[in-house]
């Protein structure tokens, strides 16, 4: 429960109107007025409508960093706070702003515990791009992605990582705002961005927090600016709350990896863990990698950092650390051992490119949209065998028919529908492009 934080001198409390009209003309609220605000919005005192109001001013005028800092603080202190004191394993989580045919998550979990790091994640609405980490590893037979706290800590403990939603004793204020801004587009608020990453990610137990901002038109943030805006407000705030991070701002404006899916993903994470798959990939988490290890303490230089991670993918001990947490939470390991045992779909057909060119750009968020197309099932959740593998990616060089990737389906009275999508992704020029850059900036 959250503990009440008593003031030496006495808060007068101020009317919402007022503290709306100080947001509104750009005023600064004081740490009494913010803990005020959350401790309102926990306890439903606050009318929605003025919740809204203060959303929106805020997305118009901003934080500084110190009332982001206070913000962040107070949500986090607005539920159970996990107390991982008793694992003497250095604690770093990793955040994600999503997206399409991202592994990078599911293979650093176990890397990171491979290498002697606990990595406390559980999955937030927002660190998704259509398809969740939890919707892919779905895909994985009676795999549970539930724990309650005590069962959080003992397999941190015991494994080193987990792959679980959100608790909702987690951070509830932020769950609480989060519903708001999806109503009143307040989502691409920076600071209320990085109040609620740092309220939940903290409140999990993270010493330190790895953040991979991802840009382009396979993410929510579709401007590089602003996520480089992002990618610094996240580190600053972090580092004022003496929490030790760093971040990553990525290309997201074609899919990460060679498939987009539940089964094709699970399927490829294990091909990474295993130190192969598509090099785009391998790189991504080969950097995070390297930053997880080093805010981590584990290794000091760069050079000791990338051995450390190489090491560890390639000796088998960060698939063995995947298969122990699949084990912990219920899941059937003999699809990691076999991954042919993973459900096939019953048709595959080839996206052909239109006419000979280059792949000159590519919406990884019309992939996604696709694929969901294809695979979503009445009931919100994914039919694991559906998907689309071997995407051609900028730069590669197409024949006329020749696959931009293959579909792999089971419905055939979705594929038209899919098909607009997918078909609508792909632009093919005469003339090569510069493939784009795939970490475009590093924020410590």
């Amino acid at each position: 429960m959250r503990k009440k934080i008593i003031s030496a001198r006495k808060f007068i409390k101020p009317s919402y109107s007022y503290l709306v009209e100080k947001k509104r003309d750009g005023g600064e609220f004081t740490d009494e007025e913010i803990r005020y605000i959350v401790d309102s919005i926990l306890d439903e005192e606050i009318p929605e409508y003025q919740q809204a109001a203060l959303a929106m001013a805020v997305f118009f005028q901003g934080m500084s960093a110190q009332e982001t800092a206070i913000f962040a603080e107070e949500m986090m202190l607005s539920g159970e706070v996990v107390d991982l004191t008793g694992i003497a394993r250095p604690k770093i989580d990793k955040y994600s702003t999503g997206g399409v045919g991202d592994k990078t998550t599911l293979v650093l979990g176990p890397l990171a515990a491979a290498c002697g790091v606990v990595m406390p994640t559980m999955n937030g609405v927002d660190e998704e791009h259509v398809i969740s980490n939890l919707d892919k590893l779905s895909a994985i037979p009676k795999f549970n992605p539930v724990l309650d706290l005590k069962g959080f800590k003992a397999q941190l403990k015991k494994v080193g990582c987990t792959f679980i939603k959100q608790d909702e004793e987690i951070a509830p204020v932020d769950a609480m705002l989060y519903k708001l801004r999806q109503q009143t587009g307040t989502i691409p608020s920076l600071p209320l961005i990085t109040g609620s990453v740092l309220s939940r990610k903290l409140a999990e137990g993270a010493e330190g927090l790895v953040v991979d901002v991802k840009w382009g038109n396979g993410s929510f943030v579709k401007d590089v600016e602003q996520a480089k805006q992002l990618a610094r407000s996240i580190t600053r705030v972090g580092r004022s709350m003496k929490r030790r991070c760093v971040a990553l701002v990525t290309d997201m404006n074609q899919p990460l990896g060679d498939t987009v899916g539940t089964a094709l993903e699970i399927k490829e994470a294990i091909q990474l863990l295993k130190g192969e798959g598509p090099e785009d990939l391998k790189e991504l988490v080969l950097k995070l990698g390297m930053e997880i290890v080093r805010l981590a303490g584990v290794a000091g230089s760069t050079l000791s950092a990338k051995q450390t991670v190489q090491r560890h993918l390639k000796d088998g001990s960060a698939l063995e650390k995947f298969k122990e947490m699949v084990e912990a939470q219920g899941g059937d390991t003999s699809v990691i051992d076999d991954p042919e045992k993973f459900p096939t779909a019953k048709h595959i057909r080839k996206l052909p490119a239109p006419k000979r060119g280059y792949v000159h750009t590519i919406n990884a968020g019309m992939i996604a949209e696709g694929v969901q197309k294809l695979a979503l099932y009445k009931n919100g959740k994914y039919d694991p065998a559906v998907g689309v593998s071997e995407i051609k990616k900028v730069g590669t060089q197409v024949k006329q028919g020749e696959p931009l990737m293959m579909i792999h389906y089971n419905d055939e009275s979705k594929m038209d529908e899919a098909l607009e999508f997918l078909k609508t992704a792909y632009r093919l020029a005469p003339k090569r492009p510069n493939p784009p850059e795939l970490i475009v900036e590093r924020v410590a």
